[in-house]
């Protein structure tokens, strides 16, 4: 008796096991047919050779790219080498990328590996770029002041928070107030694997400010891209596992509301 329950509870664990593998894949595109589609306008810019993770695009058509992203489970091209902020001119009929030179005495640019970015333009102009960086594979956020004349990035600040471990993307919405995702619950690399394959809906979507620090918004399986819409009153947030994107609408005092809107994807959206 004792051995049929053991052989049962086995059955058991091996078939919940197969589950989870088939859920997983299926929630990662595993099984998508993919057809190659022809873009005739399409051009390669050179100078992006080690991927670009994500990308802000000013008014006036500058745009900031992060590349060299040094992360679990992805292909690292230039291992040796920190991660870098390149800008493009969008204006130029064949635009290039240039390195942004970072200054600033206290910014460890060795350890620098550089995330999701976002942009916030002052009142007098001033651009601040905030990006989410992990170095060693922690989380922080650095905040620089863009120079365009000198075409570098001045490093005023590194932002850490207990709520803020395992950032992936970042909306700013003020020069130190900024949405966040994190993209796992746990930090541990063996732990998040887990977390994601079992399919725990546990990552959030946190509001930073230097005087509060809040989850707005979780129950995710694996939160990813966040943004916010041009008049400022909604927030999205990709669920990449789920294969949705959520709508918020933000409130004054920065909390956000589930809109019944939810757009499901036949695509794992990421940023």
């Amino acid at each position: 008796m004792a051995k049929l329950m053991v052989l049962t509870l086995l059955g058991l664990g091996l078939a919940l096991f197969r589950d989870h593998r088939s859920s997983y894949l299926t929630r990662m595109n595993a099984f998508r047919e993919i057809k190659p589609v022809e873009l005739p306008n399409c051009k390669l810019v050179k100078g992006i050779e080690s991927g670009s993770e994500d990308l802000e695009v000013l008014h006036n058509g500058l745009a900031f790219i992060s590349t060299g992203l040094k992360y679990p489970g992805i292909k690292v091209f230039e291992p040796d080498k920190p991660g870098k902020i390149l800008l493009m001119d969008l204006n130029e009929e064949d635009p290039t990328v240039l390195e942004l030179r970072i200054t600033g005495s206290n910014f460890d640019l060795s350890s620098f590996n550089p995330h999701g970015i976002s942009t916030f333009t002052d009142e007098d102009n001033t651009v601040y770029l905030l990006v989410v960086s992990h170095p060693d594979l922690k989380s922080t956020v650095e905040l620089f002041k863009f120079q365009e004349e000198e075409k570098t990035l001045l490093h005023l600040k590194t932002i850490k928070h207990k709520l803020l471990p395992k950032i992936n993307d970042i909306v700013a919405v003020g020069p130190e107030h900024f949405y966040a995702t994190n993209d796992h619950y746990f930090v541990d690399t063996y732990l998040t694997f887990w977390e994601m394959y079992l399919g725990l809906a546990w990552s959030y979507a946190v509001y930073y400010s230097p005087n509060e620090v809040q989850v707005m918004a979780s129950g995710f399986d694996f939160a990813n891209g966040i943004n916010i819409s041009p008049d400022g009153k909604y927030v999205y947030i990709a669920e990449s596992m789920a294969h949705k994107i959520h709508v918020y609408e933000k409130h004054a005092n920065w909390t956000l509301t589930p809109l019944k809107g939810t757009f499901g994807l036949d695509a794992t959206p990421m940023a």
